[in-house]
């Protein structure tokens, strides 16, 4: 019974190990940032919201928060484009040196 036990538990650890997600880094990030500036209604756009807050909680673990609030900018105006399709290309545009200079 003991075996079965451990061995289950290997699997259960194996296949967690396995099914890990990843975050995107920073330079895809903004890559995809700026291709939501072409088309805001992209299915791309809508996952990167949450690939962004990932990397947000990531920045506040390493208390770098100056990092951490220009991705909530960016991450803000992208969900404005996004659902509510009446922000501007120029404010993502402007958010993404921010993210650059501060991550």
């Amino acid at each position: 019974m003991k075996f079965f036990t451990i061995l289950f538990l290997k699997f259960l650890l194996l296949s967690n190990f396995l099914m890990a997600e990843t975050i995107l880094t920073k330079p895809m990030i903004l890559k995809q940032s700026s291709d939501c500036l072409k088309d805001s209604r992209t299915k791309v756009c809508k996952e990167l919201i949450s690939e962004i807050e990932k990397l947000q909680l990531v920045e506040f673990d390493q208390n770098r928060f100056k990092c951490q609030s220009s991705l909530l900018g960016l991450q803000t105006e992208i969900t404005e484009a996004y659902y509510f399709n009446n922000s501007s290309k120029k404010s993502i545009s402007l958010m993404i040196p921010y993210v650059i200079k501060n991550c």
